[in-house]
């Protein structure tokens, strides 16, 4: 990826960029052809300006076609107007009929009040286009600013959301909401990225403009230009990270970092984190292995033990998804003790939620290949892409252990009246749970059922995906996904 020159167009801490500015940055330079410049709003009078506060355009990124936007804050806010949205829906199906990827820059203070119920209008019929685009090309959105009512829906409905530092987002402003509520909160504590990157809302953060332009080439360079183009695909570099044979503790109550796994399997050792903020015991992460672009999802042992929870099911379930619309092939690394129990995730609707990674990975068609790193337990083990919901291939580490449950609760429930009638019920339980754990969840009892297909040393790892990916290749899926719903 070449990087189109940006420092000339830094911002100052004071200042944004102007709509213009913030498609320069994203585009090739020179490719930028606007689009419906002499637009203007009936309704404003002398106060309308062309364009109506947005700028439309086809252009390119790395030379690849796409189309954009970019709303303009300095023309009533960036507010939403009909003659506004209407520039913005020809745009969208610009991009549907070309099937090129779509990216928006969003500041917009919502529905022009000067045009009521028409601006309204004009929300639905983006709302609209969006969901006609979704699962058919990329759509990536920027926020840049404050964006409000449904300038905070309409980024919702896209596949990927940056939002910069000093950007916020909400349905209703601080002003609305202490006078509905009496809560007195400003634009960062009621819609800041710290509030939705711990909610899951957006994808991710950058500190400027600039590098929110940059975040969102990054993104768009390991995604096709439609759903039914090939996968990306680039010259294969040599993995730099650490060796996979060093990266997991000499023993299983030692928590490790599995980026570290994961980059030390993918090329150049380097990860593209998705949503890092948000339910971090799992993670989210696009990559490319031996040129090839794919979607990582892998449980994270630094976070909860890597247990799985109602959030953790939500945001991998949504980021499998994504990668079987645009055919990214999945890796899923798993270490995982189970699904969270409790009463405040039966609240949260763990059950629903974790049906919705189920069917997540069950509905997905792209080749799947699983690797068992140490721990696989309960439904967190079928759930986690095991063979029988349908992986192409499951790969273990030696040590891995699989089964109904860990061992210390297995014999804690089957051997409680032996542990309880002995002198050391600790050491009692500890010696049981070490002969429960050899004689029923050894990965060698997995792979004679043919649970995992083989077990192999963590150094041949990135030989054997390489190439079990490149057998899958021309790997057909007889169905597109109807889109990408919000979850």
């Amino acid at each position: 990826m070449t990087p189109p020159p940006v420092l000339a167009l830094a911002p100052r801490p004071d200042e944004q960029l102007t709509a213009l500015e913030r498609l320069e940055v994203l585009c090739d330079p020179g490719s930028i052809q606007l689009l419906r410049t002499a637009v203007r709003s009936t309704g404003m009078g002398d106060r309308a300006v062309p364009g109506d506060g947005v700028l439309t355009a086809s252009a390119r990124v790395d030379g690849r076609p796409i189309f954009c936007f970019a709303q303009d804050p300095s023309f009533i806010g960036g507010s939403l107007g009909a003659a506004h949205a209407d520039s913005i829906v020809q745009v969208m199906r610009a991009a549907g009929r070309a099937r090129v990827p779509l990216i928006g820059f969003i500041q917009s203070a919502g529905a022009r009040l000067q045009e009521g119920t028409a601006a309204l209008g004009g929300y639905g019929r983006i709302f609209r286009e969006h969901v006609a685009l979704s699962g058919v090309v990329p759509q990536i959105s920027i926020i840049c600013g404050a964006c409000a009512g449904g300038g905070s829906y309409a980024p919702a409905l896209t596949d990927f959301i940056v939002m910069t530092q000093s950007a916020a987002m909400f349905l209703t402003g601080p002003a609305i909401v202490k006078e509905v509520t009496g809560e007195d909160v400003d634009a960062a504590g009621l819609g800041g990225p710290k509030v939705h990157e711990r909610n899951g809302v957006i994808h991710m953060v950058a500190p400027t403009e600039v590098d929110a332009a940059l975040a969102a080439r990054d993104i768009l360079d390991h995604l096709p230009q439609h759903a039914q183009a090939p996968v990306q695909r680039w010259p294969a570099v040599d993995a730099t990270g650490r060796a996979p044979d060093s990266v997991l503790p000499p023993t299983d109550r030692q928590v490790y970092d599995v980026r570290d796994v994961a980059k030390a399997l993918v090329d150049g050792g380097r990860i593209l984190e998705i949503q890092p903020r948000f339910a971090k015991n799992v993670v989210c992460a696009m990559a490319r292995l031996d040129g090839r672009a794919i979607g990582i999802v892998a449980n994270q042992p630094r976070y909860l033990g890597g247990v799985l929870d109602a959030a953790s099911a939500q945001k991998a379930s949504r980021f499998i998804r994504t990668c079987n619309m645009f055919g990214l092939p999945l890796l899923v690394l798993v270490d995982t003790p189970g699904f969270l129990p409790g009463v405040r995730q039966e609240e949260a609707g763990v059950i629903r939620h974790g049906a919705k990674l189920v069917y997540a990975f069950a509905e997905a068609q792209v080749p799947r290949i699983t690797v068992m790193l140490r721990k696989a337990y309960g439904g967190a083990f079928i759930a986690m892409n095991s063979k029988d919901l349908g992986a192409d291939l499951v790969l273990a580490w030696p040590g891995a252990q699989l089964g109904v449950m860990g061992p210390k609760q297995a014999v804690g429930i089957t051997q409680r009246r032996a542990i309880a009638a002995s002198d050391d019920p600790i050491a009692t339980r500890d010696t049981l749970a070490d002969e429960y754990a050899r004689d029923h969840l050894d990965v060698s009892s997995a792979a004679a059922g043919g649970f995992v297909d083989e077990v192999i040393p963590p150094h041949e790892t990135r030989a054997r995906l390489i190439a079990a990916y490149a057998g899958f290749e021309g790997h057909a899926r007889t169905h597109r996904p109807t889109g990408n719903v919000p979850l």
